[in-house]
């Protein structure tokens, strides 16, 4: 259904254009309405522009004001709104709300708390899965460097998409994000110049002799990797032309090689490039494109020739969300990793690039980020016609949960404290029925 938006902003406004206090305070829920409606602006939309500045600002001052449960919903929606949320990440805190609204539904909400239970035991095993490989492969002893986050990789896999028939599409995108973390740590703390860049000839080449002499550690992480591919190779096979899509990844991945390749090239050199430079490397640099090809590839009615070439060509909406992720991870971890030895960030790019102080760099990088989720719902309104709404959404999550993952400028991947709560809510503890 249309909704006329000029008609819902000014009905918070008095004769004189001006916004009536009175009404606002009476009518919190449409206000907050309103403001969630607003995350879903494309460019040009003025008036949804001008609603979220002031609905945001308004909400963010009248919490104070309310009853507590109501107070705790609004700020939890400031912080992050439900469109940008991962939906199922938000299903507890949205059941305890939902709980004290007088016209809740007990059997509706004895159902959600079931089905959370039921899939909360899938998750379980599947992660069980994934950390049995892990640690019969030894990645700790072996690669000493690299961070150990296998429980925590399987956050964005569950993110991009929770349904019970995708499994077999997380499983694989876990395995591979979990290699891309060894990868990323071997580029970004351990391997020189030199040894990153036989290892990125191998991996152009599929060709471990290039880094036959090399230390064990590169070895063990380009077999694993090889491993995965030959893992993919029986799974397409299944689902039709596993030569086609298994070239397509091996394209993606060796793209994601020389473009860690590049910024460890820049941090030796003590180079750094614009502001835009490092975007265009960051679409790769993000490992998205890596992630998404793994889970399509996973999937045998998003893995057919028109969906991989349409991915290869680096569509708006991958980029928009890649970059999310790149420069909202930047926002979190540069003041950490600029205190040793590492390539520029957005934020050292952007200040450079447009003489800005530190603090109008972040200003100007959230912009951007508003800029990226525009593009994000302006693709997914063209593309809904051609394209199945899931694979859609696969993008639309990885944006969701970036901004989770670094909200506050916090880190949660790389300081793990900071998800353990999250992860017990997650896996480990049942709602109470």
């Amino acid at each position: 259904m249309y909704v006329n938006y000029t008609d819902v902003f000014n009905k918070f406004k008095d004769e004189k254009g001006e916004f009536d206090e009175i009404i606002i305070v009476q009518d919190i829920q449409g206000l907050w309405s309103l403001y969630e409606a607003a995350q879903l602006r494309v460019h040009g939309e003025d008036i949804l522009e001008e609603a979220h500045e002031f609905t945001y600002n308004k909400l963010k001052s009248i919490t104070n004001q309310l009853n507590p449960s109501l107070a705790d919903q609004i700020n939890q929606s400031i912080g992050q709104p439900l469109y940008k949320a991962v939906p199922r990440m938000r299903a507890k805190s949205y059941m305890s709300f939902y709980k004290e609204a007088p016209s809740h539904d007990d059997v509706l909400l004895s159902f959600a708390k079931l089905d959370f239970n039921m899939l909360q035991k899938w998750y379980r095993k599947e992660v069980g899965i994934n950390t049995k490989w892990w640690r019969e492969s030894d990645f700790a002893t072996k690669v000493p460097y690299a961070r150990d986050r296998v429980v925590e990789v399987f956050t964005w896999p569950y993110a991009m998409n929770s349904e019970p028939k995708y499994s077999t599409a997380r499983l694989m995108t876990t395995k591979v994000t979990a290699c891309l973390s060894l990868l990323d740590d071997t580029y970004d703390i351990y391997g020189t110049v030199e040894e990153l860049e036989l290892l990125t000839e191998a991996i152009q080449r599929w060709d471990i002799s290039y880094i036959a002499s090399l230390p064990e550690c590169f070895k063990v992480v380009f077999n694993a990797i090889l491993e995965i591919w030959d893992e993919m190779e029986s799974l397409t096979a299944e689902n039709g032309d596993s030569s086609y899509v298994l070239q397509h990844l091996k394209q993606i991945f060796s793209k994601l090689a020389r473009a860690y390749l590049v910024e460890e090239k820049w941090c030796h050199e003590g180079h750094i490039p614009t502001y835009d430079e490092y975007k265009v490397n960051g679409v790769q640099t993000s490992a998205f494109p890596v992630m998404l090809s793994v889970f399509i590839a996973s999937v045998k009615e998003f893995a057919t020739k028109e969906i991989l070439d349409w991915f290869s060509n680096i569509p708006v909406i991958l980029e928009a969300t890649s970059l999310i992720c790149r420069i909202i991870n930047d926002l979190a971890s540069h003041k950490f990793e600029q205190q040793r030895e590492h390539v520029a960030s957005a934020v050292e790019c952007c200040m450079k690039q447009y003489g800005l102080s530190q603090e109008e760099a972040y200003e100007f990088i959230n912009k951007d980020i508003n800029y990226y989720w525009k593009n994000i719902n302006e693709e997914y309104l063209k593309l809904i016609k051609d394209m199945p709404e899931p694979l859609l959404d696969l993008f639309v999550n990885l944006a969701r949960i970036s901004e989770f993952m670094y909200a506050n400028f916090e880190d949660r991947y790389t300081n793990c404290q900071l998800l353990k709560d999250h992860i017990l809510a997650l896996l480990l503890d049942p709602i109470v029925v």
